[in-house]
Order: structure tokens, then sequence, then C-alpha cells
């Protein structure tokens, strides 16, 4: 009998696991072993999770995910720390890889190393127009804009155009200034021809800039789609999963979104419509389009300059120059139309805002547009230089949207550019947090490093990537770990209207996520700039590593 029972008892045994066994759940990939940051509301951890037809179907323990479910692919993490794909909320995406199509000028130490890179770069590759881009006069010993007179002994028949790295000016040769029709009397509004001695320096500010744009060379399809590719690998090399891509017109989001469904680019990108009449109206008669790896549903409007190029508009004169205020590069008026147009759609308002005149042009007209209207999340991109009494506009419905790594690469004149005084309002990202509630946070790449963990250092340390100044910069504007990852994740998505898809490690959610040899919560801070991705993942498919 104690036989036949125990033979029984055996039988129900290997009968229940076998039951246990065929109710577990079959997914596409387990991960265990992980130090997860999930980013949810709570900012928990977890060890593993299960992903399913590209989304996180459970999110918890080792146990909890190994008990219900199975998989073909199981990755032990070996306690890596794993986060959400990360996301920048301000880029240049497109012109990022048509730069590498260009003369790189980034880092450049002097106006004789611009004009050696141009030389090198003709010598290997010919070209009847030369174009190029990121000089910064301010890294240089003379910080005087260059003029364009060796440029013009140099390549006296092939026209020259180099952009400054904010993309708010630009140095030309004569040639490519004849060609574009700039003389010593011409004016643009919103710009600035700059002339010394009354000749022209060749230096061209913020919408002076126009002619010149009309004749560089246009890029052919084939152009266009190889910059697009080499800056999908430059993001993916650093955790890069989304990206905002913050002006670009209909053309390239076209083929951007034929490419998507080629299965030819994966980055997933958030696209705002360039503030151009034909662009806009086009969109606003479609209506939002949202695919699972393209957004367009809001307009970038560039209200000012850039303050390295003394073109961002201030309340009072520029502290280093008497009389000079910068200039709006979208007149007041028709930011106010296009406000009115936009709140009376579904599309949301971006708009490049660096000087504190600028930033009360565009805070007020979103105030007084919006009004009686919820949930609508326009953005203040850059949020710069704020007055003190402008603060109180910031909230759920007007958003910041900054970009950390400026803080410490105007670090060096920025005070000298806005004084003492002004300099309380400038990148106090904490401010405009505890304003808003939430906070964006990106690289504005290629006029900054595409680097998202020079970002996290500049946010929460507020040093350059020399460690300095050693107390930081200005640290009451400083955003705690958890906050300026929140600004690279969830913040981010949440500004994008897509906090319910992606960035936070949770069930329902795209998988998207990156793995890491170093916990970025936890190691001394200084490491930071020097982080590394091991591996990316997107709707659950490995894409680098």
């Amino acid at each position: 009998m104690k036989k036949i029972l125990l033979i029984l008892a055996t039988g129900l045994c290997l009968m229940a696991c076998k039951k246990e066994a065929v109710e577990k759940e079959h997914v596409d990939m387990i991960l265990t072993n992980g130090k997860i940051y999930t980013v949810d509301s709570t900012f928990s951890n977890a060890t593993a999770f299960a992903v399913q037809d590209g989304k996180f179907v459970a999110v918890g323990t080792n146990d909890d995910v190994r008990d219900k479910y199975t998989a073909d692919t199981i990755i032990d993490a070996s306690g890596k720390t794993i986060l959400p794909g990360l996301i920048d909320a301000h880029c240049h995406f497109y012109e990022m890889g048509t730069q590498q199509q260009t003369v790189n000028l980034v880092g450049t130490r002097s106006y004789e190393e611009v004009q050696e890179r141009v030389m090198q770069f003709q010598a290997r590759r010919p070209s009847n127009f030369i174009m190029g881009g990121g000089w910064d006069q301010n890294d240089w010993e003379n910080k005087e804009f260059p003029t364009k007179d060796r440029l013009d002994e140099l390549f006296k028949n092939v026209p020259v155009v180099l952009q400054r790295i904010d993309g708010h000016a630009l140095l030309a040769n004569q040639q490519a200034l004849d060609l574009a029709g700039i003389n010593t009397s011409t004016k643009i509004e919103g710009g600035e021809v700059i002339k010394k001695d009354g000749k022209l320096t060749g230096v061209l500010i913020d919408n002076a800039m126009q002619p010149v744009f009309k004749i560089l060379p246009k890029m052919g399809q084939k152009e266009s789609i190889k910059a697009l590719m080499d800056a999908q690998k430059a993001c993916f090399n650093f955790g890069l999963t989304t990206v905002n891509e913050a002006g670009i017109s209909r053309k390239i989001i076209e083929l951007i979104d034929s490419l998507q469904k080629e299965n030819t680019l994966d980055m997933r990108i958030y696209a705002m419509v360039s503030n151009t009449p034909a662009d806009v109206d086009y969109y606003l008669e479609k209506g939002i389009y949202k695919t699972p790896r393209l957004n367009v549903r809001s307009v970038k409007v560039y209200g000012d300059g850039a303050l390295g190029s003394r073109g961002a508009a201030l309340r009072a004169p520029y502290a280093d120059r008497a009389n000079h205020f910068g200039a709006m590069v979208t007149p007041i008026d028709s930011i106010e139309s296009v406000a009115k147009k936009l709140a009376a759609s579904e599309f949301q308002m971006n708009t490049h805002a660096i000087g504190d005149s600028a930033n009360h042009v565009v805070l007020t007209t979103y105030d007084e547009v919006l009004q009686g209207q919820d949930d609508r999340r326009w953005k203040v991109e850059h949020a710069q230089v704020i007055s003190p009494e402008d603060f109180k506009y910031f909230s759920k419905n007007i958003l910041p949207s900054v970009q950390p790594t400026h803080a410490t690469s105007d670090m060096p004149w920025a005070q000298d550019r806005l004084g003492a005084e002004r300099m309380k309002g400038a990148y106090a990202y904490k401010q405009l947090l505890q304003e808003s509630g939430v906070i964006a946070l990106g690289t504005d790449f290629p006029v900054e490093a595409i680097n998202p963990f020079l970002t996290f250092y500049a946010a929460v340390a507020r040093k350059d990537v020399e460690g300095n100044p050693e107390e930081g910069f200005q640290m009451s504007g400083a955003l705690s770990r958890e906050e300026a990852l929140r600004g690279m994740t969830i913040w981010a998505a949440y500004t994008n209207f897509e906090e319910d898809e992606k960035g936070s490690i949770e069930a329902g959610k795209y998988a998207d996520f990156i793995m890491m040899d170093k916990d970025i919560m936890t190691i001394n801070l200084d490491q930071i700039p020097r982080l590394e991705v091991n591996e990316v993942y997107l709707d659950g498919k490995k894409v680098k590593g």
C-alpha cells in the first residue's frame, strides 16, 4: 500500500511539474541578473524582464520572470546596469549626418587651424563649392570674429561657406558673397552683415545667412540617405534610441518615413516641422502623423539667435557690446500669428529662445494663446536666460527643453555677455524644473557633442570635460542624478506625448534599453564623461554591441 501511495504521489508531482512547465508563457526574450533602473513613477529597480513582439511584457525579479516565462533567447546581464533607451530632446539629426560630408571645424583652436582643415579637406576631396562648420571664435586666443581675407586668397574661384558651431553665424569668402548678392549696402531684418572699416568681413549673423543658404549646392537623395544612416549609427553608439529633430523639412520627413517603412532606418524620431508656410500648412491640414518610429505633431520656430554670436535677443544691451541687444529672428507679430494658428490645432509649438527678451516674448505669447487649454505641452527650446518675473509662466502646459552642455560650454564667456545680475536667471535648470515639474534634456548636436553622458554630467556636476570649475558652475541650477536620468528618458518622452510607449522599462512599452558595465547612478561623477554603452536594443532587437 505504501508503495502504491508513493507511486501515486510521485506521479502527481510529475504531473504538477509538467503542468507548471506547460503553463509558462513563451516570449521572444528574457533578461535576468540585471541592475535595472526602470525609471517608472517610483524610480524602482528590477533584475529581470521579458520581451514579446518588441515590447516589455513583465518587469520584476529573476524568479518573477523565470517562473512565468520561457524563451529561446535568454540574456544573463551578469550585474550590468540596464537603462531605458536614451532620448535626446533637442538635436539636429539630419544636419549632423550632412556635416559628416563637409569640413569638420569642431574643436579648432585658431582661425589658422580652420584654414588648414579646409585646405586639407579640399586636397582630399576636391569640390567646386566648399562647405564646413563647427568653428567657435570663443575657443580661440583671438576671440574676435574672423574675416574672409585669407579665404579670398586661398580660394579665389571657389565659393567657401563655413558655419559657426551654433548655426547662427557663418563665414563666407567673396566668391560666395557675390553669388549670394551680398554687398556693403545689404540689410536684412533679423540679421546682421558684419563689416570692418566699411568692408565686408564675410561674417553673416542669423537671417543675413539666408541669401547664402539659397546658393548652397542641393544634396541628392543618395547623399541624404547616407547622412541619415551615418547619424543613426552615431546615435546608437551612445545609447540614443529616440531623437527630437529640432526643425526639418517635409521632404526629409517623408524620406525618413519611407526608410523606416523599408526597415532601413530604425531610429525613432520626433520630428519638428520647420516653420516654413508651405510645410506648416501641409501638416496642419494633414493632421498629426504617427507611426511606431515617427511622430510629426510639432512645429519648430526660431525666436532669436545665439548668445555666442551675440544674436540672442536681450532686454538690456549686451554687457560686452554697448547699445547692442541682439535680434529676433522671427518678428514678434509672426510668432504671435503662428502661435494662434497652432493653438487652434492639435500641434505643439516648440520655439528657440535664448535671450531674456526672446524668452519673455515666447512665454507671454504661449500664456495668452493657450488660455483655457490643458495638456498642450508647448516647449521653450533652450530657455537659456530667463527674467526673474518670467519663471512663473512655466507649467505642465509650457515646458522647458534645455541642453546642459550649453551651460558648461558658455561658462568661460557667458557672464561677459550678460553681466552678473542676468546670469542669475541663466542656465537655471533646477528652477525651471521646480516651476514645470518636468524638464527635457538634450544635446543640440552637432552644436555640442552627441554624447548624452556629457549631458548628464553637465546637468549634475555642472562641469566641463576637464572638470572645471572644481566647485561646479552655478550649482543652484544643478539637477540630481535621478532628475537628470528622468530628463533623458521619461520626461523627454512626456514632452513628446509619448510617455505611455517609451521612456521607462515597464510592461506595455517598447523594449528600448541599453546595457552598461558601470552604474551611472552610483559611480564617481568624474567618471561619467568616459562612460560607454555596451549594447543597445530597439524593440528588443540588438542594434549596437
